[in-house]
């Protein structure tokens, strides 16, 4: 299921700036996602010497790859200044003074780095946000040194099912991002001369006792509905009432759940 609901970037980078002051407080599930992408690095035997970032955001996988990758340079990339700034306000002076670690603003789909200038690339869900995943997939081909490799994650279409299945409920419009299935995504790496593509997903569940906290959550680390169908007025306290009242059939054990369908991967490029 490929996306057809196309994303505005400027809404999207504007909304990631506003949230990046707050960001931390409500991102445990991307941090607990960044921990199970770079666990799997430790079954990779890779000495980079250069490792992108990509969609940095506030810095968790940036200290992460400083601290594993002690030689590496690291270039984190995030298309919100904002949240670069809160990435190296968490960098020591160690840290600022070694130097190892650069700071770009910049897009996914236009990455503003030479050809074959990294050896790893990381991104920790990021590439929902693109509306040319495979444009995304050619520019990592482009960047990677031969031999390099590609780790990701990103969300699969049952992310946040519940919420879309009771907004339907509502009205027509669509409040819930769209996700591509990740066989599609897994096509995209191949025909963008990415090899050795390697899929997996797995589906956690985040508990609420009420929807109005998930609705906070979502928005307070930027991840607003940003589709070229979304509503364009403010909802409404009686909508809000409907989607609460339509969201109560998930209810189970006391507990609202919202499921995010967790998609991850990686290939290399031919050396």
């Amino acid at each position: 299921m490929l996306n057809l609901l196309p994303i505005n970037k400027r809404l999207a980078r504007r909304s990631f700036e506003q949230a990046a002051a707050h960001y931390d407080d409500a991102a445990f599930l991307q941090r607990e996602i960044a921990d199970r992408l770079l666990e799997r690095l430790q079954f990779i035997r890779l000495r980079p010497k250069r490792i992108l970032d990509v969609g940095a955001g506030t810095g968790y996988c940036t200290l992460k790859l400083l601290s594993d990758y002690s030689q590496a340079e690291i270039v984190a990339i995030d298309m919100a200044q904002a949240m670069l700034v809160r990435a190296q306000q968490r960098l020591s002076f160690w840290q600022r003074w070694r130097g190892r670690c650069k700071f770009i603003v910049g897009d996914v789909e236009r990455l503003p780095l030479a050809s074959n200038s990294v050896d790893m690339i990381i991104s920790n869900l990021t590439l929902q946000w693109c509306n040319d995943l495979p444009a995304a997939f050619a520019e990592f081909e482009r960047v990677l040194t031969p031999g390099g490799a590609l780790f990701f994650t990103t969300f699969g279409p049952d992310t946040l099912r519940e919420l879309r299945a009771s907004w339907s409920q509502v009205n027509g419009y669509s409040h819930v991002n769209t996700f591509i299935d990740m066989h599609d995504v897994g096509d995209m790496l191949l025909s963008s001369r990415l090899v050795e593509p390697i899929m997996d997903s797995e589906q956690l569940t985040v508990t609420y006792t009420e929807i109005m906290k998930l609705m906070r959550d979502l928005k307070q680390i930027g991840a607003h509905n940003v589709t070229a169908q979304r509503p364009r007025g403010l909802t409404g306290r009686q909508q809000l009432q409907q989607l609460q009242q339509a969201y109560e059939q998930f209810r189970i054990d006391g507990v609202l759940p919202a499921t995010y369908e967790v998609v991850y991967g990686h290939a290399w490029k031919v050396q």
